[in-house]
């Protein structure tokens, strides 16, 4: 006998209370572990702590910026974990930036939920 699948771990990443409870009620219907933080520096301590697999970070957040998240993650993790970050930003910059320091895919907002539930589930497989 198989023993049960062990859920994947996504921790969400965003100071947006709407943004948050819609993506996380669209993972948890696709059988992921949702964890959230509500701002940077929470979601530095949540990903140090509970080693999602998976982390969907808002760019813009009080305390720290998606990018100082993605830099500390980039450096403090021996496994680099997956990471999608979504921004109402338009500029070409920050997503240049983004992907420089080795994000896993860029989202803009608004976007629709199933095109984010195709990046975890593509980055995740």
């Amino acid at each position: 006998v198989a023993p049960p699948a062990v859920k994947k771990r996504v921790l969400i990443v965003d100071d947006d209370a709407e943004i948050v409870e819609a993506v996380q009620f669209a993972l948890q219907t696709k059988g992921y572990e949702v964890l959230v933080a509500r701002d940077g520096t929470e979601g530095l301590i949540a990903a140090e702590r509970d080693n999602p697999d998976l982390v969907i970070l808002d760019m813009m957040m009080p305390k720290r910026s998606g990018f100082l998240v993605l830099e500390k993650l980039r450096v403090t993790r021996p496994v680099p974990v997956r990471v999608i970050m979504i921004t109402a930003n338009e500029g070409k910059l920050h997503k240049d930036y983004a992907v420089e320091l080795g994000v896993d895919d860029y989202i803009r907002k608004p976007f629709p939920m199933d095109k984010l539930v195709e990046s975890v589930q593509r980055l995740l497989s």
